[in-house]
């Protein structure tokens, strides 16, 4: 596997990203309304080839794009990745005709994806899911149900979701559908969430949808599901990373000219080491994550494990950093509009969403003893 650092053009293209995310994404999502869909930041994405590069390239390159556009623009970070997240799916398990539907809008922004997996009562477990498929007659389908913490619901165009098509059957009886957002019987509603991206519910009242709608195989659809989260899961990882790096590199200017007991924050030894503290642990992190996208474009058995790994430390490791800054800031940092105030805000629910901390640390023990027994 490959040792990092990066190459030169790779360098010089984070470089390049995090300027366009200053100077032509973050105009349009300051424009945004907070909870709701900012076509124009997507649409800007899709301009920029950023959305196309999400099915061209391999993890790493996600990683690199994702770490890169959050430490100057997390809204456009976060508008990027829900594209993929959503549409990965499709790229991935979808027909000719799915494909050719879809995926063009995505990659122009002109299209909104959106992964439906959660629910009220399965959101870590995500095997439970109660949203079932009934059939209506041969090779159909009506959806009856609800989706709930749904990044992008409901102002999404079409909807990657997952339901239950064999009852009692766990994670073997679940398919998944790709469901426009105009269907029959669909509806839904925002909910006012912590995090500024749009996240909301969606109820199924009898949604038609046919085999022509399937992604993949009927009773299939959890490993499209695990599939996607495997290639996400590490570019979490590398969103939180750029996080941490903006609140490290915001901390940096501040100690270094905040003066204080007769000098700078920085000679202070308990303020420089808290900030030594915080450069080793975000670097720690980002090499676990590019580590993590490499195994996975290489296609390398342990990819699960090495996926939890590195959205467990990244994300835990955002979460000090941001934290740590907060207090070296002090109650300027508070103040809404400050960076840091919205990276608080931010960093919170990459610990929750597609699997918590705690869902991840069970993802490695179960790795860890299936490769014992596997000796």
């Amino acid at each position: 596997m490959t040792a990092f650092s990066l190459e030169p053009a790779q360098l010089a293209w984070c470089a390049e990203l995090r300027a366009l995310a200053a100077e032509r994404l973050r105009p349009l999502a300051e424009k945004g309304e907070p909870g709701r869909v900012n076509r124009a930041l997507v649409a800007e994405l899709g301009r920029l080839g950023l959305l196309g590069r999400l099915f061209a390239s391999g993890a790493l390159d996600l990683c690199l794009m994702r770490e890169s556009l959050a430490r100057a623009c997390t809204e456009a970070e976060t508008a990027l990745a829900l594209q993929g997240l959503g549409a990965h799916p499709v790229h991935a398990h979808g027909t000719g005709a799915q494909r050719a539907r879809w995926l063009p809008g995505v990659t122009d922004g002109t299209a909104v994806a959106a992964f439906a997996l959660s629910e009220p009562g399965a959101g870590s477990d995500a095997a439970a899911l109660e949203l079932t498929a009934h059939p209506d007659g041969t090779a159909r389908w009506r959806l009856t149900g609800e989706k709930c913490w749904i990044s992008n619901a409901p102002e999404a165009d079409f909807y990657t979701v997952f339901a239950r098509t064999t009852p009692g059957a766990g994670a073997r009886g679940v398919t998944a559908f790709l469901v426009p957002a105009d269907r029959p019987g669909l509806t839904g509603r925002g909910l006012d969430m912590l995090a500024p991206h749009p996240i909301g519910a969606l109820d199924f009242d009898g949604v038609p949808v046919t085999s022509d709608d399937v992604l993949g195989e009927v009773d299939r659809g959890f490993p499209v599901a695990m599939g996607t989260l495997n290639l996400f899961r590490p570019s979490v990882g590398a969103f939180a990373v750029g996080m941490a790096q903006a609140a490290l590199d915001a901390t940096l200017a501040h100690t270094a000219r905040r003066e204080a007991f007769g000098g700078t924050l920085r000679d202070l030894q308990a303020v420089s080491h808290q900030v030594a503290e915080m450069a080793l642990r975000t670097e720690a992190a980002r090499l676990m994550v590019y580590a993590a996208a490499t195994a996975y474009d290489e296609g390398a058995p342990d990819v699960p494990g090495r996926s939890a790994m590195a959205k467990l430390l990244a994300t835990e490791t955002a979460q000090y950093v941001v934290d740590t800054a907060v207090q070296l800031h002090g109650a300027r940092a508070l103040r809404r509009g400050h960076l840091l105030e919205h990276l608080y805000r931010e960093v919170r629910a990459p610990r929750v969403y597609e699997g918590a901390s705690e869902v991840q640390r069970g993802i490695i023990a179960k790795e860890l003893y299936a490769r014992r027994e596997a000796r």
